[in-house]
């Protein structure tokens, strides 16, 4: 016979934290981050490379999986679909900062020559081309203007796309409704 309790605090999933509210946290945490993001721009004036751009538009579409995995709260089958979405837009972002990070570790006179700005880029490139063109990284990008405890933007920044990637796919996968 088994014990109704250990069931029930399964279902319920660790610590009474269910699935919805795992993807409203989720969703949070990226507003959160991304409200920071605007902030530093905005309010302290440190004005974002094409690299940190499309991080942000990374963490924007790890936003919009979590907020509608939380309004959806599907079952099992659609909760891991939702996982595995959350999963590999976490996985882009965490590309692109890597990326990122590995141009802030270049020296200085291996680093690339500062570019046109992303507006151009896609102003006058195809697509391809101007994606192909940032994500080859420009000078601007090497430069760190931020740092907390001694790390930049884009090192937290795939220490945050890793840790919601691994939320969000464990956590559809494992908890209950």
């Amino acid at each position: 016979m088994r014990d109704s309790s250990v069931t029930d605090a399964a279902a319920e999933g660790v610590g009474g934290l269910s699935r919805r509210w795992l993807n409203a946290l989720g969703f949070l945490g990226c507003a959160l981050a991304l409200g920071y993001a605007y902030y530093a721009q905005y309010g302290q004036g440190v004005e974002p490379c094409p690299l940190c751009i499309f991080q942000r538009l990374a963490l924007v579409a790890v936003a919009v999986v979590f907020l509608a995995a939380a309004i959806h709260n599907p079952r099992e089958v659609g909760a891991r679909v939702y996982g595995v979405l959350i999963d590999l837009a976490a996985t882009v972002g965490m590309v692109v900062a890597a990326r990122h990070v590995w141009l802030q570790h270049l020296p200085p006179d291996q680093a690339p020559r500062c570019g046109p700005s992303l507006d151009y880029l896609l102003q006058t490139f195809p697509l391809g081309e101007a994606l192909r063109e940032v994500l080859t990284g420009s000078g601007e990008c090497a430069k760190v203007d931020w740092t907390l405890l001694g790390m930049s933007v884009p090192v937290w920044n795939l220490a945050l796309f890793f840790s919601l990637g691994v939320i969000g796919l464990l956590g559809n996968w494992r908890l209950r409704r």
